[in-house]
């Protein structure tokens, strides 16, 4: 007796078991949103062949330095007796700036001045009055921030491109939004064996004093140009076995049709077509797989 219920119960979770999957498999499957998307179309942008200036610039970076700048030492040992001068002041050469007091037991002087060696502003007072001080230890700094300097190292292989008096624009990131003019005025006559860069410095005008000695700038200096170029983004063109071509819709604007181009000038983002393309003609921005004749969906 309990064989045979035992059989029964078998049956009919098998049973079920069927009837499940039959379900599942004859049910019929959920609408898949992209079924409608035809699977051989490429969605594409279009881009107008324009007129640029471009050009081929390259950005370095370095810290501002002072035009001058001078460390004052006291000319004998003993103690900081008084800073006349704080951080900010402006000083003129042979202005004292600290007065020492001679540390020599039994004998009475005068405090020693410590002139300042240049004309410019305080930009450091490193002592308070008591501290001992020797001929090495020092007192102040002093600069002059009328003009500054900022010494880069450049890469050899743009050597050809530079030249004396070329003009560039100064960056710092503590003043967002702000360029200076700079001009580049030396060049080493050397280039550095291991590092492969030949040392340069620019120099700019600093009369609002708004570029202080020691912070991160980045120099910007334009090494080619090419005015009213007919351009596209440089993203746009595609290369092969040394062919040059870009995509460009059909007439009909369904299909994408490969159109063979010469390039000319050429920058980070942009480039010159010096034939194949006229202002004003339209392209197809870059679309991995695109093909000639493929088909294209250009939106609206």
């Amino acid at each position: 007796m309990k064989k045979k219920t035992s059989k029964k119960i078998t049956a009919c979770v098998i049973g079920a078991v069927v009837i499940l999957a039959l379900v599942v498999l004859l049910k019929p499957k959920a609408a898949n949103p992209l079924d409608s998307v035809a699977k051989d179309v490429f969605a594409v942008r279009p881009e107008t062949v324009q007129k640029r200036d471009l050009r081929h610039q390259l950005i370095m970076s370095g810290s501002v330095k002072a035009w001058e700048e001078a460390t004052l030492y006291p000319r004998v040992s003993g103690k900081l007796l008084k800073n006349l001068l704080r951080e900010g002041d402006s000083v003129k050469k042979n202005q004292t700036v600290s007065l020492i007091e001679r540390d020599e037991v039994g004998a009475v002087y005068e405090p020693v001045v410590v002139p300042s060696t240049i004309t410019g502003l305080v930009g450091r007072v490193y002592l308070d009055p008591g501290a001992n001080v020797t001929v090495s230890t020092p007192v102040a700094l002093v600069v002059n921030q009328e003009r500054v300097r900022v010494a880069v190292d450049m890469p050899e292989r743009y050597i050809g491109e530079i030249y004396k008096g070329q003009p560039a624009t100064l960056r710092v990131d503590a003043l967002p939004g702000k360029e200076f003019n700079a001009r580049l005025q030396i060049i080493s006559p050397v280039v550095d064996s291991n590092s492969r860069a030949v040392a340069v410095e620019f120099w700019a005008d600093n009369a609002k004093g708004l570029l202080k000695s020691g912070m991160f700038a980045k120099v910007d200096v334009t090494l080619s140009e090419k005015k009213n170029a007919v351009s596209i983004a440089k993203k746009s063109l595609y290369r092969q076995n040394g062919e040059s071509y870009v995509f460009v819709p059909s007439q009909d604007g369904r299909t994408a049709q490969k159109k063979v181009v010469s390039v000319g000038f050429e920058n980070t983002d942009h480039l010159e077509i010096a034939d194949g393309l006229k202002e004003g003609d339209t392209i197809l921005e870059f679309a991995y797989g695109l093909q000639d004749g493929s088909k294209i969906d250009m939106g609206k």
